[in-house]
């Protein structure tokens, strides 16, 4: 009855290519964004920022570059993990050699490091594709995580192993380490995210993001039709690992400010995000955020419902949670493959043609 494209009439090319076309969906947009930024900071303790927000806003970086690679390009990635530990141990390298950088601006250095190490990776991806370029890439998971365990260098000689963040401001107010506020590492993490969300969108609805849908769809026809398969590949890779590397330097950063590359950075990770594309779907920006907010939010939903509320054994209450989460892969794959932006997306159109929905 309310959303409707009735009376939106678009004037020019640029009113017609925009992200939200239907007004609702945009006005929906800005009070959203608005209210994250002007009202949330007011209202958020430690647990809200440490436990949902912060891993929310993280996680969704993450998953979005992963499905620039995955959902946008076609090219399965097990390396996600590894990746986030090349900026996480990049931002700590910048931070503790050049004291005078910004922090804002170590955390995009961080990502164009592991762009470049992602491009590296990324050569195999020209000869290989599908099961052989997955095992690749996690092998790239495994030779990473090694690197930073092994190597002293990364971690400056610490005799624990681990890196601790050293405290940077932004305006003269702390946004890492322990005297951070959490409404700064919130709003950093916030606009981040808001900044390369939006540059993510423009690219995938352009030049760029259209090449890569053209080698995930079918590769040699469109080689045919003039896509350069290495360009956009080896592209695809890069910006792909760069958003993967800003996402694991907030992780370091930001987060939790002291990390172990095995512990951190393991091959769970890697699997935790591959979820949260698929759940969240494919192909699609809001459906990285879907994913994120999902697998976030229910582990501590269903610890509340069986640790807290039934008084059931922590252990026992994780393995339910694991179940749970492979049981929403498995539906998802069989009766929604699109994931949970599908279903979003089915449910606004038949709110545009309600009462006679089909």
């Amino acid at each position: 009855m309310f959303y409707r494209e009735t009376g939106d009439f678009k004037t020019s090319y640029a009113a017609d290519g925009q992200i939200f076309p239907v007004r609702l969906d945009r006005w929906a947009f800005w009070f959203a964004l608005a209210f994250a930024f002007l009202v949330v900071p007011f209202l958020i303790d430690d647990y809200w920022e440490k436990s949902i927000l912060l891993p929310f806003l993280i996680f969704s970086l993450a998953a979005i570059g992963l499905n620039i690679l995955t959902g946008y390009c076609g090219l399965v990635s097990l390396g996600t993990g590894g990746f986030m530990a090349v900026g996480a141990y990049a931002s700590y390298k910048l931070m503790t050699e050049f004291e005078w950088l910004n922090i804002f601006v170590v955390v995009l250095l961080s990502g164009g490091i592991t762009a470049g190490v992602g491009l590296l990776f990324g050569l195999p991806s020209l000869r290989i594709k599908g099961f052989y370029l997955a095992v690749a890439t996690l092998a790239a998971q495994f030779f990473l995580v090694w690197l930073f365990n092994k190597v002293p260098w990364f971690y400056n000689h610490s005799a624990t192993g681990m890196i601790t963040v050293p405290e940077r401001t932004m305006f003269g107010i702390a946004v890492t380490g322990p005297a951070a506020p959490p409404w700064a590492t919130y709003l950093f993490a916030l606009a981040l995210l808001t900044l390369l969300g939006f540059a993510a969108k423009n690219m995938v609805r352009g030049r760029i993001g259209r090449s890569w849908m053209a080698i995930r769809d079918m590769d040699i026809a469109a080689q045919i039709i003039g896509v350069p398969p290495l360009q956009a590949k080896l592209s695809a890779f890069a910006i792909s690992s760069f958003y993967i590397g800003v996402a694991g330097a907030l992780y370091f950063c930001i987060w939790f400010g002291a990390v172990e590359p095995t512990e951190a950075f393991g091959i769970n990770q890697s699997f935790l995000v591959l979820f949260m594309v698929i759940i969240g779907g494919l192909g699609s920006m809001l459906g990285s955020f879907l994913g994120a907010l999902l697998l976030v939010v229910l582990p501590i939903v269903l610890k509340q419902a069986m640790v807290d509320a039934a008084g059931m054994a922590p252990v026992l209450a994780r393995h339910f949670e694991i179940t749970i989460v492979g049981a929403l892969i498995v539906f998802f794959l069989i009766v929604e493959p699109h994931g949970l932006a599908r279903l979003w997306a089915m449910a606004k159109e038949k709110l545009r043609h309600w009462p006679f929905p089909y």
